[in-house]
């Protein structure tokens, strides 16, 4: 399962797959693995190892809740707000493009190599149009434009790498 966290502010993309024994993870944070277990001790606490480390945490019952998005925990007696969102959901990515207002960005929604760019900057564009193409696991993904606007950024060529969450282009 892939996640997109915000804590405190910062976006970090979170990737977690569950090892051969039980309360076990594979995690990546932003791309860095680490090994987890996490016990459950009672509803909302839980205790949890990291690369060999314990640390105990204890999830806010009644953190302010804004969209009903946020959230907030406590890691060793320090509190985190935080924000969960699966970058594959339709939701996420209408909240994430907003109102047709100001400047929107296009990110990249997965690691691979930049094959094609289809708009040079100044260019106007339609509502969906194609911007960028990705090549992501043998398999290409167009990237499309929020909104109708002109380019105003254009931050990649073919041939570049991106992560999750580059910025490929900006449409005003």
């Amino acid at each position: 399962m892939k996640l997109e966290v915000e804590i405190e502010g910062r976006l970090r993309i979170v990737e977690l797959a569950p090892a051969t024994s039980s309360g076990q993870y594979h995690v990546t944070l932003d791309g860095q693995p680490l090994e987890i277990e996490a016990r459950m001790l009672r509803p909302g606490v839980l205790s949890i190892i990291i690369d060999g480390r314990s640390h105990r945490v204890v999830l806010e019952d009644d953190a302010p809740a804004i969209n009903g998005n946020d959230h907030a925990l406590y890691l060793d007696g320090r509190r985190f707000p935080y924000r969960i969102e699966d970058p594959r959901s339709l939701k996420t990515r209408r909240a994430h493009a907003g109102g047709a207002d100001g400047p929107k960005v296009i990110k990249a929604s997965m690691p691979g190599r930049v094959v094609r760019v289809l708009v040079e900057r100044g260019q106007a564009v339609e509502a969906n149009q194609g911007v960028v193409v990705i090549e992501a696991m043998k398999m290409q993904n167009e990237l499309k434009s929020p909104k109708a606007g002109t380019v105003t950024e254009m931050r990649v060529v073919p041939g570049d790498t991106v992560t999750v969450g580059d910025v490929l282009a900006v449409i005003d």
